[in-house]
């Protein structure tokens, strides 16, 4: 709990003022509300000693008079206590988007979106019910407690200890079953995490699952993960459920107790009338607080617990971050040079000794098997990973030494699969690109060669492309991705088997318009299609993370080596094709 707080205390911190103003709000509310059982004891005292009218008329208006200052300060109490622990949940979580957004790509392979999602959400509620609730029923229900049992043991210190009787039992039932209700609520947020994660998958993958007829499988799966969340929450139930009644048993023998004690002075004349109400009505008042008491307990428990999973990412620290005093990028020309960068993933080796320099200005195309390392070699270009060993230079500078968010704005990636947003065509294609003009879009989409096919659509540039661009084709999908990346006007453009979706003449047409383009930039270019690399100023072959060829495609198909026997194969499978 101490963790929690001390993560929380700068939110509050923030909003000390407001925080001020509710507890003042909240005591006064407190003080009025203690006051009332006084006036009610007068008040009684004064019709057995049959008091003037006009004296019982004053006690009766001053009652009101308190229930109404009660009532006011306990509506602004409310208003601002619960209205600043919303604040802090926005608060908190623009802190925690912000946070997901920096952290590297690693984290996210680790880690479920689904149960990102169930932290970014539940938990986060939990949360807000722990700050705002929480906090204000637990400081009233104290407040309230003090003055109540201070009035008592002014009055009468015998009966005062006979009400508080039960407290010793209280604060051991707090202590056993508070750490239960946290343990089980634990797991129950653990569950939904899980449950959170399922649906994602399946609602990402429904192609998938509708492709191989899985749909009854997965709701097999989903009701078994179900039914396990329904048993954790019926575990956090059946605790709950015995946490209450076990307080509200203690009060009801407190309260016989304290009525025969009472009444028996009443009777000896020890005590008056009115005195023996008054001290029942802040037995009355006591109520609350003992029942509140477990609420607020459940609630701190799931607070906290939520609390220390939302703390887990937050203390996540992404691995490729801005150095402290990066170096800044002026008059970039573009040349990348690779000296002996090597990238090992927990699988296996994945890129070699690679020793390669791209000159400014120059097209490099890389071919080779699946799993060769192509994506990866491109992938530590805009530092999306870095090496394990050697390192990327730009222009002679180190990549490391250099803000990524600064590197990336001058790099139009395109990489091997495609994301599309839940927006416009135009706006997944101005995306990064918060000046761009409807009239930038269109130059982008006619350079990608998509065009034409938004013309096609009812609605043009404003179509809908769905989650992820389902709407779209792959080929579609693909030349959208290229014009997002050539409407930011990058001075290195990065296309990661960008053409594998579409047909040869479409991509003898995208190639042609993005010639010009091209022209005075670096680019890099993956490809498995010779038609697409061959015109490039430099062809790299890799195989098993390592260069294994390298010069042009005339050079290369001199050599007699893969990529040789590559432009062979296809163009005997474009001749075929002709016939």
């Amino acid at each position: 709990m101490r963790e929690s707080f001390q993560t929380l205390w700068p939110y509050m911190r923030r909003y000390r003022r407001g925080l001020a103003l509710g507890v003042g709000s909240l005591i006064l509310k407190d003080l009025a509300h203690a006051a009332i059982p006084l006036m009610i004891g007068v008040a009684i005292d004064a019709l057995t000693a049959r008091r003037p009218f006009s004296a019982i008329l004053l006690l009766a208006l001053l009652l009101i008079a308190l229930a109404a200052v009660r009532g006011i300060f306990q509506f602004w109490m409310r208003v601002i206590l619960i209205g600043i622990s919303r604040d802090i949940e926005y608060d908190l979580r623009n802190d925690l988007f912000a946070h997901l957004v920096s952290l590297s790509a690693d984290f996210y392979a680790r880690q479920r979106t689904g149960d990102i999602m169930a932290r970014a959400t539940n938990d986060l509620n939990a949360v807000r019910m722990m700050l705002g609730p929480g906090i204000m029923y637990w400081a009233e229900t104290s407040l309230t407690f003090v003055l109540a049992i201070s009035v008592m043991a002014y009055r009468d210190w015998r009966l005062m200890l006979l009400a508080v009787l039960p407290a010793p039992l209280v604060s051991v039932a707090v202590t056993l079953f508070g750490r239960a209700i946290h343990e089980r609520f634990e797991a129950i947020q653990a569950m939904f995490s899980d449950i959170s994660s399922r649906v994602q998958e399946n609602l990402s993958g429904v192609r998938m699952v509708r492709a191989f007829v899985q749909e009854t499988a997965e709701m097999r799966r989903f009701e078994a993960l179900n039914l396990d969340y329904i048993r954790q929450n019926l575990r956090l139930v059946r605790i709950s459920g015995l946490f209450q009644p076990l307080l509200e048993s203690l009060i009801g023998v407190t309260f016989l107790v304290v009525l025969w004690a009472g009444g028996y002075q009443v009777l000896h004349s020890r005590i008056s009338l009115g005195g023996f109400v008054m001290f029942n009505t802040y037995m009355g008042m006591l109520v609350w607080p003992m029942i509140a008491l477990g609420w607020v307990v459940n609630l701190m428990q799931r607070g906290t617990a939520s609390m220390s999973r939302i703390n887990q990412i937050r203390h996540e620290q992404p691995t490729i971050a801005a150095p402290a005093s990066p170096v800044r990028l002026s008059q970039l020309r573009g040349e990348i040079e690779f000296r002996g960068a090597a990238l090992e993933y927990p699988s296996g080796r994945a890129l070699s000794d690679i020793d390669l320099v791209i000159p400014a200005g120059r097209t490099l195309a890389v071919v080779g098997h699946t799993g060769s390392g192509k994506s990866t070699l491109v992938s530590l270009v805009p530092r999306l990973m870095d090496p394990t060993a050697g390192a990327v230079y730009l222009d002679g500078i180190n990549l490391r030494d250099l803000d990524p968010g600064t590197l990336r704005r001058e790099i139009g990636f395109v990489p091997q699969e495609t994301f599309l947003f839940s927006a416009t065509l135009a706006e997944n294609i101005a995306f990064g690109v918060e000046d761009a003009t409807a009239a930038d879009v269109r130059r982008a989409a006619e350079l990608a060669g998509l065009a034409g096919d938004i013309e096609g659509f009812p609605n043009g540039y404003e179509t809908m492309v769905g989650e992820r661009g389902i709407t779209l084709s792959g080929g579609q999908k693909q030349r959208t991705a290229i014009a997002r990346a050539l409407l930011r006007n990058p001075r290195i453009l990065i296309l990661d088997d960008a053409l594998s979706s579409v047909d040869t003449l479409t991509e003898e047409r995208i190639l042609t318009g993005l010639a010009q383009v091209m022209r005075g930039r670096t680019v890099i270019l993956i490809s498995h299609r010779v038609s697409t690399v061959r015109q490039a100023d430099a062809i790299v072959v890799l195989e098993k993370g390592r260069i294994v060829e390298l010069g042009s495609h005339a050079e290369l198909v001199a050599t007699g080596g893969y990529y040789a026997d590559l432009s062979q194969k296809q163009m005997l499978e474009e001749e075929l094709e002709a016939i």
